[in-house]
């Protein structure tokens, strides 16, 4: 067992931060009071500490070579928006203390021809008719996806085919129409999608006229600067009709409206990554298009006002990242990014928490996540300052526990696999795509 002593541990019931002791059996929280005494245990002092629970990330596309930066970074959840369970597997049955994070995932996102990432592979497939539809979700999941993921080319009736099917499961759907020219949030909400990723749609819904090809007379009319308030109200008291979730992934918005001045954290994992370098190639790849990286990060002031009017009105609006997508979406770090831009939006910083914490385990119905509470998985920040002062305080942070294991994040970077190591696994992953006859992508 494992005693970390004298911590301020947040109560995500009030919002405060109280004096406790919490002891550790296994992967799960066992008692969480003041002076606990018990014998035969390891003893943690964090005194003059801040103890959250351990972050998560509702919207990444994770792989195996950068799983370590996530829990490095604090995050020990995440939700992957579409990708190959086939690829995931290890990462999705990894154990409660593995060093990975834990992945709840979609599998290949299902779209319309000639698809926005291209022809079918294991990541992605267009479907234009009704049976290869149900087929395609059956097949999801009996090989274990926790949701379905619908992409903007998708012809609306057959998506509203998708949605029948994974209501047959129990699955929820989830959508990036962000490039779809058919539909829009509203449209998605009424044929029972539940996941709106991006806040993708709604610009749509306010401005009939715009799609992401819409001509620059178009671009122009939009207030991007100083939203319409009492538009984007209107919409968001329509979506909250029908309960939408929102995981508007502002970090992605806001590092492409920086373009080449994006934000950098002094911090030891971005240090790694950058040493790295594989992330960073493919980031800075993405540079020489930066003008149009510029236009759509230019959304970023109003999907904030989008997102914080959709919360106060008490609909459910999540933290996510879509890491590693769009340009330095930084594995893990990307959050706090996330949770400072929440509270640039008009969140507190408890809110901007505990959308990244207990509201996300409450969205994701995993009941004993996202809690320092008795019961609870053991899975919690120990922090070096307060973070409800400061929300850059999250990326201070002295240990992470994972599972019940109490690591420093440097003790996690040291685990990250070796790009021969990854090589080896992913050429398996490979070998495996070819047995199933899909055809392989070219890997990050």
């Amino acid at each position: 067992m494992i005693l970390l002593k004298d911590g301020n541990v947040l109560n995500m019931t009030t919002g405060l931060f109280e004096q406790k002791d919490i002891l550790l059996h296994g992967d799960t929280i066992l008692q969480v009071s003041a002076d606990i005494l018990v014998e035969d245990v390891l003893i943690i002092s964090c005194e003059n500490q801040w103890l959250i629970p351990g972050l998560i990330d509702m919207h990444v596309h994770i792989k195996e070579n950068f799983a370590q930066y996530f829990t490095a970074a604090g995050v020990t959840t995440v939700r992957n928006t579409a990708g190959s369970i086939i690829e995931l597997e290890q990462l999705m049955k990894a154990a409660a203390d593995s060093f990975t994070p834990r992945v709840i995932s979609a599998d290949r996102m299902i779209d319309g021809p000639p698809g926005i990432w291209g022809a079918d592979s294991p990541y992605n497939v267009n479907i234009t008719e009704e049976q290869a539809a149900r087929e395609e979700v059956r097949r999801q999941v009996e090989l274990g996806a926790h949701f379905i993921k619908v992409y903007g080319w998708l012809d609306p009736m057959i998506m509203e085919i998708v949605v029948d099917e994974a209501r047959q499961f129990g699955k929820e759907v989830s959508c990036d129409i962000l490039h779809s020219k058919k539909m829009h949030a509203l449209d998605a909400a009424k044929m029972g999608i539940k996941w709106v990723e991006h806040c993708s749609g709604v610009l749509q819904a306010m401005y009939p006229n715009f799609t992401m090809n819409a001509p620059e007379n178009v671009y122009a009319q939009i207030p991007w600067n100083e939203p319409d308030e009492a538009l984007i109200q209107d919409i968001c008291k329509q979506l909250l009709q029908y309960d939408v979730a929102f995981c508007p992934t502002l970090t992605l918005y806001d590092q492409l409206n920086l373009v080449d001045q994006y934000w950098k954290p002094e911090h030891l994992v971005a240090n790694h990554i950058h040493e790295i370098g594989s992330l960073i190639k493919m980031w800075e790849n993405q540079l020489t298009y930066g003008d149009q990286l510029k236009k759509l990060g230019q959304h970023v002031k109003t999907i904030q006002k989008i997102a914080h009017t959709y919360f106060e009105m008490g609909g459910t609006v999540v933290a996510g990242t879509d890491t590693p997508a769009g340009i330095f979406t930084y594995p893990g770090l990307a959050l706090h990014r996330e949770l400072q831009l929440f509270v640039e939006a008009g969140f507190t910083s408890f809110e901007a928490i505990f959308a990244a914490t207990s509201k996300a385990a409450q969205a994701l119905n995993i009941p004993h996540l996202g809690k320092i509470q008795e019961g609870f998985t053991a899975d919690i920040l120990v922090l070096n300052d307060n973070p409800l002062k400061d929300i850059e305080q999250t990326m201070n942070i002295a240990y992470v526990v994972k599972g019940g294991q109490v690591h420093t994040p440097q003790q996690l970077l040291n685990e990250i696999l070796s790009e021969e190591e990854y090589e080896l696994r992913y050429q398996k992953i490979v070998d495996k795509f070819n047995e199933l006859g899909l055809t392989p992508t070219e890997k990050v």
